[in-house]
C-alpha cells in the first residue's frame, strides 16, 4: 500500500439529508460514507504524519461558525473524465473560498507540500468514480448526480479537521486524527 494522503477540510454534517437525499451510487462510482464528507481546505498530499501536523499547527483559519446552502451536484475536473461529483456549497462559497485562500499556501508550505495554485472552490465531493470506470458507467454517475436535489438544505459549518486515510477503506475512505472548532469571531484565529 502507497503512503496515505493527508488534507486538512471543514467537516460537512450529513444529519437530516445525505442517506435521504442521496442514494446508492451506480455501478463505478463509489458514494461517500456520510462521516467522510468535507471541504478540502489544504490537500498536503503523501507527506509523513510529523509534516501533516506541521501544516496543521500551521493553520490559521478565519472563518467563523457559518451556515451554508446546499447547491447542484457538479463533476470536479473534465465533464467526460471527472474525478469527482460534489454538492457546492451555495451562499457562503465566497466567504469559505476567501478563508481557504488565506490559509492554503501557509499550511501547505509548513507540512513541505506542494501549494495548490487552483481558485479555490467551496465544494463537497459525495461520490467518485473507480479508476476503471467505463464511459457508460461515467456517464451513468453524471445521471445520477443529475437527480439528486438538497432542495437547498443548509448545513451548520463550525468544526475544521486534519484527515488522512482510513485504516481499512472498505467503509471510509478518510479518518480525522485532529480537530477543532471555528473561531467564534474573525479576531479569535484557530490554531
Amino acid at each position: 500500500m502507497r503512503d496515505p494522503n493527508w488534507f486538512i477540510g471543514i467537516q460537512i454534517p450529513s444529519t437530516g439529508w445525505f442517506d435521504q437525499l442521496v442514494p446508492a451510487a451506480p455501478s463505478g462510482l463509489r458514494r461517500f460514507h456520510p462521516d467522510d464528507l468535507h471541504a478540502t481546505v489544504a490537500f498536503l498530499g503523501p507527506v509523513d504524519e510529523r509534516r501533516a501536523y506541521a501544516g496543521w499547527n500551521a493553520l490559521r483559519w478565519n472563518l467563523a461558525p457559518c451556515t451554508a446552502c446546499l447547491g447542484a451536484v457538479v463533476p470536479m475536473g473534465s465533464t467526460h473524465r471527472y474525478s469527482a461529483l460534489a454538492v457546492e456549497l451555495i451562499n457562503t462559497n465566497n466567504a469559505i473560498e476567501d478563508a481557504i485562500k488565506h490559509c492554503r499556501e501557509t499550511v501547505c508550505v509548513a507540512a513541505g507540500a506542494l501549494p495548490d495554485r487552483r481558485p479555490p472552490r467551496a465544494h463537497v465531493t459525495i461520490a467518485r468514480p473507480s479508476q476503471r470506470a467505463t464511459d457508460k458507467e461515467r456517464s451513468d454517475g453524471l445521471r445520477w448526480a443529475a437527480r439528486l436535489d438538497f432542495h437547498e438544505h443548509n448545513v451548520i459549518l463550525n468544526t475544521i479537521a486534519l484527515y488522512t486515510w482510513a485504516d481499512s477503506r472498505h467503509l471510509r475512505q478518510f479518518k480525522i486524527v485532529a480537530r477543532s472548532n471555528f473561531p467564534q469571531s474573525i479576531g479569535d484565529p484557530q490554531r
